[in-house]
């Protein structure tokens, strides 16, 4: 079935982060809110069946944390889609990944330890790390000729100082950077040379584009599958985020039951019935949908190069390899971060993340999602160029 992406749906008063929120959080009841990693595309067809047909049962009681149905669609998603073969005794299940990686941290590490992140990098990575007590090791991303690369003599110098673990983000969220199966490998030998868990967040794993391949980091060697906790969801993939629901999985299973007696013990191992049923059928049903919404993300980002090349050259696109997320090069406006951010805001009109939220490098830089109809991403480039060139004539002026 053909489905129409182009469709603007009105998200206003459905209690949506993105939308209902955009004027508390940016201070302008005009915003076109193109920040959080949410789609605005209606989610597949079958999930929205699936999700009716078990809300007609009227009956919402405690369900079981792993149906078999459940494992057995994700086992065949994860091996028809990235070639690698699980087993449904590595697998639990959690609220979310942000969820996930708080309770690695504090199954794994204890107040003080140190733990390994690649800025600039998703926010929710500091306060984790922060929130528990955990010493933060900024291992910078390398930027060159306009796209980033991993610094692996800074990595391997900090990772012997008496690291614990490294949160990787891969895909990387904000650059857009789909790690090569060597880049993962010369990274888990690091990992495993200094006895440094590795736990992986590949949320953004199905969202891969043209060219391009996601590699699970487990999947680099059976040594390295045993030092590796991944994090997987059908949150971003399908656009149900707010079904909070999330899959770890762990091959070792001294790791696996140590994780699993920490999110027991915070009584998180508790599930959303609907997050359940609605990943499941998307993974058993998605295949198709999500191969057209990769087509409609190819031909955005296509868009999206070609008005700033043509119309706004003063902001540089970081190509993304994965993601729907692009990261945008604004230091040629000559705006210091605070400025940048308020020009986005007041005079441009649109909700962007700024990028000096994202650590160290980020500074100058925003990210724009582009998981949207085509007439709302024109939209925003439109503000953004009227802005710019607003803001240019006044300042010759």
């Amino acid at each position: 079935m053909q489905c129409n992406f182009d469709i603007i749906y009105d998200r206003r008063n459905t209690c949506s982060l993105k939308w209902d929120c955009s004027e508390k959080i940016f201070k302008d009841k005009d915003i076109l809110p193109m920040w959080i990693a949410d789609m605005d595309f209606i989610a597949p067809q079958k999930v929205i069946e699936a999700i009716k047909k078990r809300n007609d049962h009227g009956i919402f009681g405690y369900m079981e944390s792993m149906p078999e149905a459940y494992c057995n669609a994700i086992i065949s998603w994860v091996q028809k889609r990235h070639q690698w073969k699980i087993k449904d005794e590595w697998l639990s299940c959690t609220p979310g990944v942000v969820s996930a990686l708080s309770t690695a941290i504090m199954a794994f590490t204890k107040p003080g330890d140190r733990v390994i992140i690649q800025s600039p990098v998703y926010p929710p990575f500091y306060t984790i790390i922060k929130n528990n007590d955990r010493q933060i090791v900024d291992n910078p991303l390398k930027f060159e000729n306009g796209s980033y690369e991993m610094d692996f003599i800074d990595l391997e110098k900090k990772m012997k100082s008496s690291i614990k673990m490294m949160i990787l983000c891969s895909p990387h969220n904000p650059v857009g950077k789909v790690w090569s199966r060597e880049e993962l490998t010369k990274l888990g030998e690091l990992c495993l040379a200094n006895n440094v868990l590795l736990v992986s967040d590949e949320i953004h794993s199905d969202i891969v584009f043209q060219n391009y391949k996601h590699t699970p980091v487990a999947t680099i060697s059976d040594e390295l599958a045993h030092n590796s906790i991944i994090c997987i969801a059908a949150s971003k993939t399908f656009g149900i985020a707010g079904l909070t629901t999330s899959s770890v999985i762990i091959p070792d299973v001294k790791l696996r039951t140590k994780y699993e007696n920490k999110i027991q013990s915070m009584g998180l191992d508790n599930v959303n019935i609907f997050g359940i049923i609605a990943s499941e059928a998307a993974y058993k049903y998605g295949d198709e949908w999500l191969e057209q919404l990769l087509v409609y993300l190819q031909e955005n980002l296509k868009l999206l190069q070609n008005y700033f090349e043509e119309n706004i050259p003063e902001i540089k696109v970081i190509k993304p390899e994965g993601t729907y997320l692009v990261w945008l090069d604004c230091r040629q406006l000559g705006l210091n971060p605070k400025e940048l951010w308020k020009f986005m805001i007041h005079k441009a009109k649109i909700g962007l993340n700024d990028g000096a939220t994202f650590g160290t490098g980020g500074e100058g830089f925003l990210r724009i999602n582009i998981a949207c109809p085509r007439a709302t991403l024109v939209e925003g480039l439109k503000r953004i160029e009227r802005a710019v060139k607003w803001d240019s004539h006044s300042v010759s002026l």
